[in-house]
């Protein structure tokens, strides 16, 4: 006669301890999500190797929190950064009520998300060309009726939005290529190149955005693209080249940087 016996249940304090052998800086925090979200001890034992073998946490348990709001997160799909709070606030204030919004490589939705929730009666509409951040948005904004399209910055957005967005928001890939490299691993191995690059000078997809930017704005409207501090010169150029008016904003607790380009 055999006796089944279950796995032993790793404590809190020895997952910590192995998550920061492996380096996480945040290995208390980091602990207790996976406590949470494992049904039963050999899924946390499975959740904490992937943590170690360099998975973002976030792809682990599923979703990550966003300006206080849990947003769904699948398996390759661009992790929302805190510095994109930023991006997120500006836009909200830039917002008049009933809006209609764009979130341009939108991966997970989770801007056009936090604005739709932030703001009454908006009309939402985001775009992606990796498939898997389709599927992804597609979760986090049916729930507030936004629409979600496949395909290239603009290419796949109804024609009948021309010239009526209020508010266009696009946290394009912004990083160098050359510096792609450099980036942690969880990013650069788990993250699709395509949300990360941003060509020779990290600029490539910013320029694309800010050309054609004023055939779906109204007048009036505005365009808000994330930056990096030392692209703010020549990415404002790029928006005044573009027939914009730039401004600009910035969190130096948030380590963020935002261009505004108005219609």
């Amino acid at each position: 006669m055999s006796t089944s016996q279950s796995t032993p249940a790793l404590s809190r304090t020895a997952i910590i301890r192995t998550l920061r052998a492996a380096g996480c800086v945040f290995a208390e925090d980091e602990a207790q999500l996976l406590i949470d979200a494992a049904p039963e001890p050999d899924t946390l034992r499975s959740m904490v190797q992937r943590r170690v073998a360099g998975l973002p946490l976030e792809h682990i348990v599923g979703w990550a929190d966003f300006c206080g709001l849990r947003i769904a997160v699948d398996a390759g799909v661009f992790v929302p950064r805190r510095r994109t709070e930023l991006l997120v606030r500006r836009a909200v204030a830039l917002c008049p009520r009933k809006a209609t919004i764009v979130d341009l490589a939108c991966g997970t939705g989770a801007v056009g998300r936090v604005i739709a929730d932030r703001v009454d009666g908006v009309s939402l509409h985001a775009a992606d060309i990796e498939p898997a951040a389709v599927r992804c948005a597609r979760r986090n904004l049916d729930p507030v009726g936004g629409l979600v399209y496949a395909g290239d910055l603009y290419d796949p957005l109804p024609v009948a939005l021309r010239g009526r967005v209020d508010v266009l928001v696009a946290n394009v890939p912004y990083v160098p290529s050359a510096a792609v490299d450099l980036l942690p691993p969880e990013a650069r191995i788990h993250e699709p190149l395509v949300a990360l690059d941003g060509g020779a000078d990290g600029l490539d997809v910013l320029r694309r955005v800010a050309a054609d930017a004023r055939e779906w704005l109204v007048p009036g409207g505005h365009l808000l693209l994330e930056t990096s501090v030392d692209q703010v010169d020549a990415a404002l150029a790029v928006l005044a080249g573009a027939g914009l008016t730039p401004g600009l904003a910035g969190d130096d607790e948030l380590h963020a940087t935002v261009v505004i380009g108005r219609c």
